[in-house]
């Protein structure tokens, strides 16, 4: 009796996906560190000044981590209630927060009590930031208010009451230091200039504003709310350049790389997306476990922080050279040690001694061996997602053998349906679709006679019926395609063989012209 030959499964070429530089560049990245926090992290920034300290704001707390540190550096706790928004000031010695009881505070970044305090939001303060003239703070609250204070003197200067709901994010200017922005839940943004009693531009967004960035030059304004990002052109008054829309639920947070060439996002989809500045696509993508509250990058991306919902807070460090080469790794044996006598040929003389090789049959070939189709049909549509290639390879045996029939019959309702949603998904794909095109039709002929009798299997067939209908459509439409096609290319060699006819026979003409006058 022979042996049992395994099911030969057809291997098929595998596309490879597009590198780009972006792709290099944002994958180069160390295996993130997770440092979990006391709550959801709300803000995260980073100090403007060398060694690049960030703050990181979650519950009622504010937390310094060095670049590389796991554990807290300092800690404010001052804070009776949740607070927000902990921002540096541009020379890195002063730190600026909300709080849910509607104070803001003042820190010095080498002491532990506040330096000032400000009242007179009546509800919780989402948005704090210093002016860069670096002697002034706005502040933002859900009482719809916004309001200037004087840090020496720790006063109020303006307030503004523009907006109709809650302000939950802003921005200054670094160029200009009378010059601010603003978003709320009033689906609007701001913009304010000191000088004056109201504001001097507003913009819809069309959803709650949940995050708003200025560019460097200060030319155009980013806004995030619902599921778009858009960009608009202060210097046109406010015109609407772009709309994104390449996240799945509400986009949380804006942050630029230290070139200003790309902009990035993050998501309650737990995505975070790099854009170009320039075409505005997506050119490299981040994924996260949890949804994602707040999004920071260090000076020249050297790392990446992502605070999330549960609390978790996520740290990419950049990998470097230098310190691969610092800890080079040991010495393993060279690859002909392994390979050596492979390819050694034996003598006349030589007496051959041979190893039996032991084979181990997958699960599935040892049901074929033992002639249990349907079960071994049952074994491969388990792993029908990660594997269609060894599920069709055994359909094609079943069919060789003449059992697929068998295999295919006898199936309750939940078994049927497995391999009607393996069909579904597979059966228009031109590697599976020969076999599983003869699989559809053994189905339709076993289990007609019993159609109507389960609304799921019902469902199924329909949607198979619809996928099959579908694909006809877009071949009948390929074949039309493929017929203009010719008919071009028919017209183009025409066109190049009567050319050439005419040069020859000109070329004749001139001969017989010439032979004549001599």
């Amino acid at each position: 009796m022979a042996s049992y030959k395994p099911v030969l499964v057809q291997s098929f070429p595998k596309l490879g996906k597009k590198i780009t530089q972006d792709t290099l560049y944002w994958k180069n990245y160390k295996t993130p560190v997770q440092i979990k926090e006391f709550g959801a992290v709300n803000k995260i920034d980073f100090s403007p000044i060398s060694p690049h300290n960030y703050a990181v704001t979650a519950s009622s707390r504010i937390h310094i981590y060095g670049r590389y540190s796991q554990e807290p550096i300092k800690t404010f706790s001052r804070f009776k209630d949740a607070a927000y928004c902990a921002t540096y000031r541009d020379d890195g010695k002063l730190l600026v927060a909300g709080s849910e009881e509607g104070v803001i505070r003042l820190f010095d970044i080498h002491g532990r009590a506040a330096l000032r305090q400000y009242d007179g939001h009546t509800k919780a303060v989402h948005v704090a930031d210093f002016l860069s003239d670096k002697y002034r703070i706005i502040s933002g609250a859900d009482d719809y208010t916004l309001k200037l204070w004087d840090i020496p003197s720790a006063t109020e200067i303006v307030s503004y009451s523009e907006h109709t709901d809650y302000v939950r994010c802003g921005c200054t200017s670094k160029l200009n230091t009378d010059l601010f922005v603003t978003g709320s839940y009033d689906h609007t943004v701001k913009v304010f200039d000191v000088r004056t009693e109201k504001s001097v531009m507003t913009v819809e967004h069309g959803q709650p504003v949940e995050s708003v960035l200025l560019f460097p030059s200060g030319g155009l304004l980013v806004s995030a709310g619902g599921r778009y990002v858009k960009v608009w052109d202060i210097l046109r008054g406010g015109q609407l350049l772009v709309s994104l829309k390449n996240h799945h639920k509400t986009v949380t947070c804006l942050c630029l790389s230290s070139s200003g060439q790309r902009l990035l996002s993050g998501s309650l989809d737990r995505h975070v997306k790099v854009y170009s500045t320039t075409s505005y696509k997506v050119v490299h993508s981040f994924g996260y476990a949890a949804s994602i509250l707040s999004l920071a990058l260090a000076p020249e991306d050297e790392t990446i922080v992502v605070g999330m919902t549960n609390g978790v807070l996520n740290v990419r460090h950049r990998k470097h050279e230098e310190s691969r080469e610092r800890f080079p790794k040991k010495k393993l044996p060279g690859y002909r040690t392994f390979v050596k006598g492979r390819n050694y040929m034996p003598k006349q003389e030589d007496f051959f001694v041979s190893k039996p090789v032991r084979s181990h049959l997958k699960k599935y070939d040892k049901l074929l061996k033992s002639f249990q189709v349907s079960k071994a049909l049952d074994v491969v549509l388990e792993a029908r997602n990660r594997t269609p290639e060894i599920t069709v390879a055994v359909m094609r045996e079943l069919n060789r053998r003449g059992t697929l029939k068998n295999a295919l019959a006898g199936r309750d309702e939940r078994q049927l349906s497995v391999l009607l949603a393996f069909l579904i998904r597979y059966v228009v794909e031109p590697r599976f679709a020969p076999m599983l095109i003869k699989v559809a039709e053994m189905i339709i002929d076993i289990y007609l006679p019993v159609v109507g009798q389960s609304a799921v299997i019902d469902k199924q067939f329909l949607r198979l019926q619809e996928i099959i209908e579908k694909e006809i459509d877009y071949q009948a439409e390929l074949l039309e395609v493929l017929g203009m096609m010719d008919a071009l290319f028919a017209t183009m060699t025409r066109k190049k063989t009567t050319s050439l006819e005419e040069n020859k026979t000109n070329g004749i003409l001139r001969v017989l012209e010439q032979t004549t006058s001599n």
